[in-house]
């Protein structure tokens, strides 16, 4: 220990002699000189070059040793700042052997002086800038004295004096102190975040596990897992520190080390450990050779009285110290080894016996308990996050009405459980054997696996594709989620999936019957595993409900807003339609119409013909509307043989003439029966928005005058309320 000591103080210390030296030699006037004496200046000033240069080099190789050497070595401790004085006074005899040369006292060079003291004060430590200072001032004393004190020569190394001081500290006060205050906060920030990130790996693990998935901040699948798993290693890290200082006390031991096996199995990495000696190799890979190799292989602790110190490969120097009493015991996971936990005693200690032995290897249960409560710890946080996704899938499910919504909530649903870069849904129609892609879904910002042009409105018949299969068998493929044959097609041979590795097609089952499917696949291998693929498959189930509830809502919504008989709109929905158009014309300053149509002597013809061939015209009619109207109009059965129309953005000239197409349309119909075609006509009522009025019920009834006008002249007409209103105008004007 004391050779090694001694070692190290001659490392630490020779630079700073050296230097020491140079600034002397400076002071006595080496470097100047004339005749004989020249060449010995020349040479005190080439030792002095070499020293600096060779304490700037060992400076811009110096790394500073390790906490632990600083804690238990003096000279290790405080080789940072004698290498800063080593370099600060190897600077300063530069200078002063450049400023001798160039002149003495009256040098030019004395500038070059004041820019090392500066540097020395703004970037060198504390102890290493009053160093430099404090060779600086002596160098010009003793120019002073080599001067013979001469007032001249005083009055110059005073004001050099004043010039350094001021230098030296118009640099310590604003930049040494500006960088000072820049390195607290960094320390200060780097601090806060390094113990917010233990803390919140700590305390994760209990948040993780008191609260509920909406009670905890938003997190992605994949943050939750690193969350988790960062806590765990925290907590396994501590616990494993704990054990290891408790076995060494126990032990009596200099070093109690974990090591632990590498992917390969053919080396070990120092997990953690705990020593009183400064040479153990944190962090190094240690060869698996010798006894820890014997251990490993026979599954069984060694045990060396007198190992010598390559015997102990963690150690990485120390001499013949590095030797002792060595104990290894393997630590196995069920049949595996994963390392070994090691203990060694100073050489000439007492060996390791069986009591000894017995407490490595409690310890090393100790180690895999730990392990292994960490390992349950995180597969039941795992299944937790993947129930309250389900959960929370399931019910948001529930919640959708419409076709759509329950689209986008299978695409969200399944995302909760997997992450994955294409969903479709494709319904089927048992009637056609037609298979339908109603929706898909791609990952933004990626390439998509699938050709978004390709799969939008795609129709197919059965095939051999997996969609198909899995229709007709109700049950998921590929068996594993896995993409083993790209040559199967999914949907149909023209539309290819590239870049897929997994795969996942469900059925959407429905009272047992296949309606659909949900097809899931993604870039990265085994992304459905078998938990998965059950989750999901519950999931689909869901889907297929919320899908039947969804065309049963459609459908009950078709029933309530639409006629049964010919499928227009009924007389509710009219009226709630018609009174919004109406208000959103009148806030936009747009025109209307609405046409009333009554198909003539239609009494008659269920008398002459019979109800059902009644109920024919009314579908007869209905479909000449639907077709003669745009998608913005309202087409309506108003009552009984009575039809309505609401035309938007349409004047009275407009109304007129779309009204006469109407009814010329319906003239030309012709319904078989059997006493030979039956053809009908009807009559119109015209009244426009805002000519004719401005309010519903007043447009309506308007309508509804100038249609009566139409049967009382003759039915088989148009005729609008501005004809109406004019007619009796007229009267009005004879009458008088």
């Amino acid at each position: 220990m004391r050779t090694r000591g001694l070692r190290r103080a001659a490392r630490v210390a020779s630079g700073v002699l050296a230097s020491l030296l140079s600034c002397a030699l400076v002071a006595a006037g080496g470097p100047t000189g004339a005749g004989p004496a020249s060449r010995s200046a020349a040479a005190a000033t080439a030792a002095i070059a070499l020293i600096a240069l060779a304490a700037i080099g060992r400076r811009l190789r110096f790394s500073p040793p390790t906490a632990r050497l600083q804690r238990v070595s003096f000279w290790m401790a405080i080789a940072p700042t004698t290498i800063d004085i080593e370099v600060s006074l190897a600077l300063i005899a530069g200078c002063g052997a450049a400023i001798q040369g160039a002149g003495g006292l009256d040098s030019p060079l004395y500038p070059l002086l004041y820019g090392v003291v500066a540097f020395a004060a703004a970037f060198q430590t504390r102890p290493a800038a009053l160093v430099a200072v404090a060779a600086a001032l002596a160098l010009e004393a003793a120019a002073a004295a080599r001067a013979h004190l001469a007032p001249p020569a005083v009055a110059a190394a005073l004001l050099h004096a004043g010039f350094i001081t001021s230098s030296a500290l118009m640099h310590a006060l604003f930049l040494r102190g500006l960088f000072a205050r820049l390195r607290r906060d960094h320390a200060g920030r780097v601090e806060d975040e390094l113990r917010r990130r233990r803390e919140s790996a700590r305390d994760y693990r209990l948040i993780a596990a008191a609260l509920g998935a909406e009670s905890r901040g938003p997190r992605t699948r994949p943050e939750e897992e690193q969350a988790l798993a960062a806590g765990s290693a925290e907590v396994i890290g501590a616990s494993i520190v704990h054990t290891l200082d408790l076995l060494k006390r126990a032990l009596s031991a200099r070093t109690a080390v974990l090591l632990w096996l590498d992917e390969r199995g053919d080396a070990l990495r120092i997990k953690e450990a705990q020593t009183d000696v400064d040479w153990i190799a944190c962090g190094a890979r240690v060869p698996l050779a010798g006894a820890l190799a014997a251990a490993v292989r026979d599954r069984a602790p060694v045990s060396l009285p007198h190992a010598r110190p390559g015997q102990v490969p963690y150690y990485d120097g120390g001499g013949d110290q590095a030797g002792g009493p060595l104990v290894a015991l393997p630590v196995s996971d069920g049949p595996h080894v994963r390392g070994l936990l090691c203990a060694d005693r100073e050489p000439g200690a007492a060996v390791f016996d069986g009591r000894d032995a017995e407490l490595l290897a409690r310890a090393g249960q100790q180690i895999v308990h730990a392990i292994h409560a960490e390992h349950v710890f995180i597969a039941v946080e795992r299944a937790k996050y993947e129930h309250e996704r389900f959960y929370h899938a399931s019910a948001r499910l529930g919640r959708a009405l419409t076709l759509d919504q329950v689209m986008d909530t299978a695409f969200e649903a399944a995302s909760e459980i997997v992450d994955c870069d294409l969903a479709v849904i494709t319904l089927f129609q048992p009637d056609t054997r037609r298979h339908r892609v109603y929706s898909a879904r791609h990952r933004p910002g990626e390439p998509p696996l699938a050709s978004p042009e390709e799969l939008s409105g795609l129709e197919f018949r059965d095939n051999a594709g997996l969609v198909s299969m899995v229709v007709k068998n109700r049950h998921y493929l590929p068996a594993s989620g896995e993409l083993r044959d790209d040559a199967i097609p999914v949907w149909t041979r023209k539309v290819k999936l590239r870049g897929a590795e997994s795969l996942l097609v469900l059925p959407l089952v429905s009272a047992d019957e296949a309606i659909g499917t949900l097809t899931l696949a993604s870039r990265e291998r085994h992304r459905f595993r078998k938990d998965v693929r059950e989750m999901l498959a519950v999931i689909a189930n869901q889907v297929a409900t919320s899908l039947q509830n969804a065309m049963m809502y459609k459908k009950m919504e078709t029933m309530a807003t639409t006629d049964g008989l010919t499928g227009l709109t009924n007389h509710r929905t009219f009226q709630d339609r018609f009174a919004n158009l109406l208000e959103r014309s009148a806030r936009h300053g747009h025109r209307a119409a609405v046409l009333l149509l009554d198909i003539d002597h239609f009494k008659t013809v269920n008398d002459t013909y019979g109800h059902p061939l009644g109920d024919e015209v009314l579908r007869q009619v209905a479909l000449v509307l639907r077709k003669a109207v745009r998608v913005i109009d309202i087409p309506a059965r108003y009552g009984g043989e009575e039809f309505a129309v609401v035309l938007e953005s349409t004047d009275l000239d407009g109304a007129l003439n779309l009204a006469e197409r109407i009814r010329e349309d319906v003239g030309r119909l012709e319904v078989a029966t059997d006493k030979g075609p039956l053809r009908v006509t009807t009559s119109i009522g015209v009244a426009a928005f805002p000519d004719d009025g401005r309010e519903q019920p007043v447009l309506i009834e308007r309508a509804d005058l100038a249609l009566y006008q139409a049967k009382q002249g003759g039915r088989n007409r148009v005729v609008s309320y501005r004809d109406v209103a004019a007619e009796r105008s007229g009267k009005t004007r004879a009458a008088s």
